[in-house]
């Protein structure tokens, strides 16, 4: 396993050739940029500036462009956490960029990694590393074929329990 510093998805996902699959299982993240966004939202004050955004949406929109599927399942606590309500608001955002993103209630979705995850071509797995507040510290990169066995495992029961964010009944 090998530890990436930063932020390595740009270089990962541009080496993408077949498909990019993103897990998120946590409630909450403590991702600075998203912050002030955050804050504004929960104080009621809406969030017109997606310039933070700009960087993701540009890499999905070229990632996409390339014909490379951007797929994401959210696995989330029912009633949703103060970040999950926000992120609702935001996700047409991804959307738009040409993501995918689906959503599967955490008392259905069984067991889960206690950690997010990106499975790049079926072949590589990124897992992020993140402190107690959901921070990030890095990226644990890997090839060993359990690992990548085992995510793919995940990743496609809960695709097929998830349903698409344009058809998820928010609770």
């Amino acid at each position: 396993m090998l530890l990436l510093q930063g932020n390595p998805y740009p270089a990962l996902l541009r080496q993408c050739r077949r498909e990019a699959f993103h897990l998120e299982v946590r409630d909450s993240y403590g991702v600075a940029v998203e912050s002030e966004p955050l804050r504004k939202f929960l104080a009621g004050e809406g969030d017109d500036d997606a310039e933070w955004f700009q960087p993701w949406r540009v890499l999905i929109e070229e990632t996409v462009g390339r014909g490379i599927p951007v797929r994401r399942v959210r696995v989330v606590t029912v009633p949703h956490s103060d970040y999950h309500r926000w992120l609702l608001t935001l996700t047409t955002r991804n959307i738009e960029a040409g993501e995918d993103i689906r959503y599967v209630p955490r008392d259905v979705a069984g067991e889960v990694p206690l950690e997010d995850y990106w499975l790049l071509d079926g072949e590589q797995v990124a897992f992020h590393v993140r402190d107690d507040e959901g921070r990030g510290l890095g990226v644990a990169l890997t090839d060993e074929p359990r690992i990548v066995e085992f995510c793919l495992g995940v990743k496609e029961r809960l695709w097929r329990l998830a349903t698409p964010y344009a058809e998820y009944e928010v609770a």
